[in-house]
């Protein structure tokens, strides 16, 4: 069975995916290169902020400026924690309960504590691995193997198959599978055929399936 669980955040704890649209197409068409929702799903879900800046803007100077505008507005529009749905929430409780559970993710940490504490989730987490804490954003697997450290405070002989992952993008399938995790990818984001490099696919994230990946074999 899964004796640890870890999340991504954007798209996969917190249903903000739509908002992390809004915000970034709000920053670029400010900085002069408006972008779809098709082209930011296509080309740019997943990826750290200043790699996606620099892919769609440039490289400029104002790179840094330009990721904090885009985390900043992030922050105004989720304060509530409403993002993160009941039913993920249960979840989360769910899994807390059996093995020790953790986040990976591209964003600041900024942006991620005020949204679980608000979604009453502060305490779940053994673990919670940012943006500030690498220096190689999805794909590469440097968030899941420093997340892979953290929970062996509480499991010290913890393998990483022993662990699964729930992403939501190519980038994060990649990065977890790159770390030698197995991956459930969550398609509230890409359509299912774009993650298919996952170990299983699901439609969302519930009570029921977290019980499941914890009583399962893996």
């Amino acid at each position: 069975m899964a004796r640890a669980i870890l999340f991504d955040f954007n798209g996969t704890l917190s249903a903000d995916e739509h908002i992390m649209y809004e915000v970034v197409a709000e920053v670029y068409a400010g900085a002069g290169r408006p972008i779809s929702h098709a082209e930011y799903l296509d080309q740019l879900a997943g990826i750290p902020d200043e790699v996606a800046v620099r892919m769609w803007l440039g490289d400029r100077e104002d790179v840094d400026a330009l990721v904090s505008r885009r985390i900043e507005g992030y922050r105004r529009r989720v304060r509530d924690g409403a993002t993160v749905t009941e039913a993920v929430r249960a979840a989360v409780r769910e899994a807390a309960a059996e093995v020790p559970i953790g986040i990976v993710s591209g964003a600041a940490r900024a942006e991620i504590e005020p949204v679980i504490a608000a979604a009453g989730l502060g305490d779940a987490f053994a673990v919670v691995v940012t943006a500030d804490d690498v220096a190689e954003g999805k794909p590469h697997p440097e968030g899941y193997l420093r997340a892979l450290d953290g929970l062996r405070t509480a499991i010290p002989q913890l393998r990483p198959h022993e662990v699964t992952v729930l992403e939501d993008t190519e980038a994060g399938v990649r990065s977890a599978k790159a770390a030698g995790m197995r991956v459930v990818a969550v398609a509230s984001t890409l359509p299912l055929h774009r993650l298919e490099e996952a170990d299983e696919l699901a439609h969302s994230i519930d009570r029921c399936l977290v019980r499941r990946l914890i009583s399962s074999p893996v």
